[in-house]
């Protein structure tokens, strides 16, 4: 039987690697006290360099990325699909022929 993998919070792992950054602790030590191999605290490291400066939460959870921006346009374009279908309804219950344009409201003496 094959052992369970072992899950770290994202808070876990910036606080793993800020010990290597900012408090001067080596690697092998962080990664001794720690329990995780220091091949796997390099990767945490790297994954937090890339993602500075993107906005791009780093270890989102679950090994699906999520690209936020990709989140926000899909949220905005099922926004602008419903306000479309509903200028598309409104235009179609009017009375009229869709092509006669109106400037002025019609008098009682008007064609």
């Amino acid at each position: 039987m094959s052992a369970q993998r072992r899950q770290y919070t994202a808070e876990f792992k910036q606080e793993a690697v800020r010990l290597i950054t900012e408090g001067g602790v080596s690697t092998a030590r962080v990664a001794r006290d720690l329990g995780v191999s220091r091949s796997l605290l390099g990767k945490w490291k790297q994954q937090i360099e890339d993602a500075q400066g993107t906005g791009l939460r780093v270890f989102p959870g679950h090994g699906h990325p999520i690209d936020e921006e990709l989140v926000r346009l899909r949220r905005e374009n099922a926004i602008l699909r419903e306000e479309r279908d509903i200028l598309k309804r409104q235009r179609l219950s009017s009375g009229g022929p869709r092509s006669e344009i109106r400037l002025y409201p019609a008098t009682a003496g008007s064609p």
